[in-house]
């Protein structure tokens, strides 16, 4: 994993050093949101740019994690080894997520990059000292704490009550959502992950997934494109399908 050193103090950073902080693409989704100016000199200013390559973990389970991070560009999936083996992935992380929520003490999951990854990171007695002198960051994480906290009441009604067809539905729904924030079209995706990480965060098996990604192309709701990408042909009928009433 390779790393970038930040400054050391807030008064080194010149103008052309913030310039990367408030034209990043993941600003308006990120922790960053609402700072400005000298607050963005403090985040730059206690953070580390780090690149890690597809497939390189950011930290594995069960290990001591001083870090939180934010995704600057590409994705990350989360998951955890059950004691026989078998894997659960909790969730995927594009652009823009922030990465180190809970577990203080050590590690509850594997995080690892989908894609080239480029994120920031922060020492989490730096961020906690950042949390406490800007309120902006604070109410900023706060918000994104409320949407992890939906993200995952929705997760649980997936597994414990939709069929397979509903659950890919929503899957596709959800990462089409989440595509089009970061400045993506409406009715198409980008699939970063296997077929075999799609079954593990929706507790399929792979040849579930297999089979349901064609039923759904045969009923024209997608259409599968080269470059991992599908394209959401019938987006109003796929909704109904999640919904329960397709």
């Amino acid at each position: 994993m390779k790393t970038a050193p930040a400054c050391a103090n807030p008064s080194d950073i010149a103008l052309e050093d913030v310039h990367p902080c408030a034209t990043c693409g993941a600003r308006p989704l990120g922790v960053c949101a609402d700072l400005k100016g000298h607050e963005l000199q403090s985040m730059a200013c206690n953070s580390e740019n780090i690149h890690a390559e597809a497939g390189q973990a950011l930290f594995h389970e069960g290990d001591a994690n001083p870090f939180v991070f934010n995704v600057v560009e590409g994705a990350v999936k989360l998951y955890r080894l059950l004691p026989d083996g078998r894997r659960q992935i909790t969730g995927f992380l594009f652009q823009g997520d922030f990465l180190g929520l809970g577990g203080r003490a050590t590690a509850s999951f594997t995080a690892e990059a989908l894609t080239p990854l480029q994120a920031c990171r922060f020492r989490r007695g730096d961020f906690d000292q950042l949390l406490n002198a800007m309120p902006a960051l604070e109410h900023r994480l706060v918000a994104l704490a409320g949407d992890e906290l939906m993200a995952a009441q929705e997760q649980i009604v997936l597994l414990g009550r939709k069929t397979a067809k509903e659950r890919l539905a929503s899957f596709l729904l959800r990462l089409a959502e989440r595509q089009q924030q970061l400045g993506g079209a409406p009715d198409q995706v980008h699939l970063p992950m296997t077929r075999l990480d799609i079954a593990d965060y929706l507790g399929l098996t792979i040849e579930t997934v297999s089979r349901v990604m064609t039923q759904l192309k045969t009923s024209g709701l997608i259409r599968l494109l080269p470059g991992n990408d599908v394209a959401l042909s019938d987006a109003a009928a796929l909704r109904a399908l999640a919904d329960g009433e397709g």
